[in-house]
């Protein structure tokens, strides 16, 4: 992955993803597509949502350009854009009319199931522990996860861009280190994942002047999904884990604990501990910060997985997770 074409991504994506979300907030507001408190919100004014179409549209068309350029194959450059745009299209009439939990899920099961069958190879995502074919059926279960958790997790102002952004920066820093010629790719994808986060940010960062809505989080979701599968595939499983593991433990660990108790865990609620740490007083742009920091040292563990230490990562890994969970659920910045 050479640093010319990289930087031309990352500033291409960043400028683009900026001057389209600032674009599509007066025609949301116009259209009063907002995003209205109710008891389980953690903003208290109308906020235009559906920032995700200017985000979704500037990965997709970025990733279009770096698959030509990178001569992957059409699966890599037209299926699995092609599915994140039905999705996209499909949350976006979620956002505007509320489909069912079973509709959303159907459809994301297909994409996910859809592309796991049409790639080309015979990569095993879990390394060879299970069969051949229960591996691909394990990594669409798991694929299918990680978009409805990318979705939950999308909260509060500044979080999904973040954590976009250090899971996109992530990828590309390990596929650096790895130099191999067949994951090039997956660090530009990367890159240009982390370059359309970086532009929302910029309207996303609290107070929010737009949220992305599921328009945006679902098909980033399924996007970034792929791209850590691949990397799972290539043989850096470790570093795929560990570096979407913060949302992994928060997403799952509260999916866990409403189903202990009973709630229907499909319901939209305020229990991740993210959001418990700003109801008991911290600001958004502190939560977010944090979370920020927690995503650059999991890049850290997931190269020092990368360079052959992948227990000592693991681990590591699973102590700071929790200790920033415990932090969260105390809600204290100091």
């Amino acid at each position: 992955m050479t640093l010319i074409p990289a930087a031309f991504i990352l500033i291409l994506t960043t400028l683009f993803a900026y001057m389209g979300t600032r674009a599509l907030l007066p025609v949301l507001t116009a259209r009063a597509i907002l995003d209205h408190p109710n008891e389980r919100s953690s903003h208290h004014t109308p906020t235009p949502r559906g920032g995700g179409i200017a985000v979704v549209a500037v990965l997709i068309a970025a990733w279009i350009g770096i698959g030509f350029y990178m001569q992957d194959g059409p699966v890599v450059v037209w299926a699995v854009p092609a599915a994140a745009l039905v999705l996209a299209a499909v949350s976006l009439v979620d956002d505007l009319r509320t489909l069912g939990p079973l509709v959303r899920l159907v459809i994301q099961g297909l994409a996910a199931g859809v592309i796991l069958y049409v790639m080309p190879g015979d990569a095993l995502y879990f390394q060879g522990l299970l069969p051949a074919t229960v591996d691909t059926i394990v990594a669409g279960v798991v694929w299918v996860w990680f978009i409805n958790l990318f979705n939950f997790m999308d909260g509060i102002d500044g979080i999904t861009g973040v954590e976009t952004l250090g899971i996109g920066a992530g990828l590309a820093i390990i596929v650096f280190m790895i130099g191999t010629t067949d994951t090039q790719s997956l660090g530009l994808y990367g890159l240009a994942a982390a370059g359309v986060a970086l532009g929302f940010l910029k309207m996303n960062w609290h107070p929010a002047k737009i949220f992305m809505g599921d328009v945006g989080s679902v098909p980033l979701g399924f996007l970034l999904g792929w791209l850590l599968l691949s990397l799972a595939a290539s043989g850096a499983w470790a570093a795929a884990l560990i570096l979407p593991s913060y949302y992994l433990c928060d997403a799952t660990v509260t999916l866990v604990r409403r189903a202990a108790r009973g709630e229907k865990i499909w319901r939209p609620h305020r229990l991740h501990f993210y959001q418990a740490a700003v109801q008991r007083g911290m600001d958004h742009g502190a939560v977010s910060m944090q979370v920020l920091s927690v995503n650059g040292a999991l890049i850290i563990l997931a190269a020092v997985a990368v360079s052959g230490q992948v227990t000592t990562a693991l681990v590591i890994a699973t102590v700071v997770n929790i200790a920033f969970l415990f932090r969260l659920a105390r809600g204290s910045g100091a």
